[in-house]
């Protein structure tokens, strides 16, 4: 299997090896991505669950709950504004949006790369298709009752072609699906950050902060929520 494939990358020409150096990439960029999201997806719910249920009751707690799992995006997006001191709700949403932001660029990895192959492969498929086109004209002798020397060299030209060509479409298209699947993954976390931030706003405003009692309209620090049945107090 390996010799084939090395006869392939051969045959198809001198454009073969910069095509092999973006498959290596892509599948490299794949396996990355792969194990990032697999990583993601089995401790991100329970990680916001836990938070956001913290946060009910006990700040600290829920500060706590996150550093502890400060290796998931979601543990460092919600911490950003926990961390603060008294922050208003304005301030805590601010906060909660630079955190998404840093954390959405790191899912974004991977994606300028995906983009090039899908762009560059198709191109260096062409490249090699006119370079085994040129060779196979240079070695047909037309009118000269060619011989099999010359057929057989003209043969390897349409081969080059045929080869780049196709391994360049291959390679565009792997990289073409990889990426939309990368996309629809950073889609959805988008809007699953979305949805805890605003649900950790709520409780922010809901439980701990009040606005200043002067009437002037400016708020106040966080204080310790009313008794209720369900929320004891700090």
């Amino acid at each position: 299997m390996s010799n084939r494939l090395f006869d392939l990358v051969m045959q198809g020409g001198m454009v073969m090896y910069p095509l092999m150096g973006l498959s290596v990439a892509t599948l490299a960029c794949g396996l990355d991505r792969g194990l990032f999201w697999y990583r993601l997806s089995r401790h991100e719910q329970r990680v916001a669950h836990d938070v956001l249920e913290a946060a009910h009751y006990d700040l600290d707690q829920a500060i706590a709950i996150a550093e502890r799992a400060n290796d998931q995006p979601i543990a460092r997006f919600l911490l950003a504004p926990l961390k603060l001191r008294h922050p208003t709700p304005e301030t805590f949403r601010l906060a909660l949006e630079a955190a998404g932001d840093k954390e959405f660029v790191k899912m974004h990895k991977g994606n300028k790369l995906l983009e090039s192959t899908v762009g560059l492969a198709p191109l260096l498929g062409l490249l090699g298709t006119v370079t085994g086109l040129i060779q196979t004209f240079g070695n047909l002798n037309i009118g000269g009752g060619g011989t099999t020397a010359s057929a057989t060299k003209a043969a390897a030209g349409i081969g080059e072609a045929l080869i780049s060509t196709a391994a360049g479409m291959l390679i565009a298209i792997f990289a073409l699906a990889l990426f939309r699947l990368l996309v629809s993954f950073q889609a959805r976390e988008v809007d699953y950050f979305s949805e805890v931030g605003t649900e950790l706003e709520l409780i922010y405003r809901q439980v701990w902060y009040a606005p200043a009692p002067n009437g002037n309209g400016q708020a106040s620090y966080p204080v310790d929520p009313i008794p209720e049945e369900g929320y004891p107090v700090r």
